[in-house]
């Protein structure tokens, strides 16, 4: 009978984790630091992450972070991100780094309008080489408006 009771909780502890999601804030993701590295392929200067411990914990981990929606999508080749800051602030020559911008693939399109506030979940990307793409990426997002 202690042996049923045991597995049983053990299956509801298990599956309600399964399920679950970190929530995080921007500070999480100010955990890196960045060196310049020069690309062949673009004849350019790339900032390449090193990415810190705390952050590095959250990679193929479900998270959620709450931000403004951006959309850069051209035609069918769809192109979103999540930003610390407002696309109507500037949010690069405002200050921002790459730190502050994660991309998301979602599962489906989203009817989120510019600069909405929203939250989103998926699981977390740490990128440190491919210069086409952020060095934060949010894969199998969902999202919800916030505002």
């Amino acid at each position: 009978m202690h042996k049923i009771v045991f597995l049983t909780l053990l299956f509801i502890c298990t599956k309600f984790n399964l399920f679950s999601q970190e929530k995080l804030t921007w500070n999480d993701f100010a955990d890196v630091t960045f060196s310049n590295v020069y690309s062949a392929v673009y004849d350019d200067i790339f900032l390449k992450p090193k990415f810190g411990p705390s952050i590095k914990s959250y990679q193929g981990i479900r998270i959620r972070i709450k931000g403004y929606f951006l959309d850069f999508s051209i035609e069918e080749d769809e192109f979103y991100l999540i930003s610390k800051n407002p696309r109507s602030s500037c949010f690069f020559c405002g200050g921002a780094g790459p730190e502050s911008v994660i991309e998301v693939v979602f599962r489906q399109k989203p009817n989120f309008k510019m600069d909405q506030i929203v939250e989103v979940t998926g699981i977390l990307e740490l990128n440190t080489d491919d210069v086409d793409h952020c060095n934060y990426i949010l894969k199998k997002a969902t999202g919800r408006l916030v505002q």
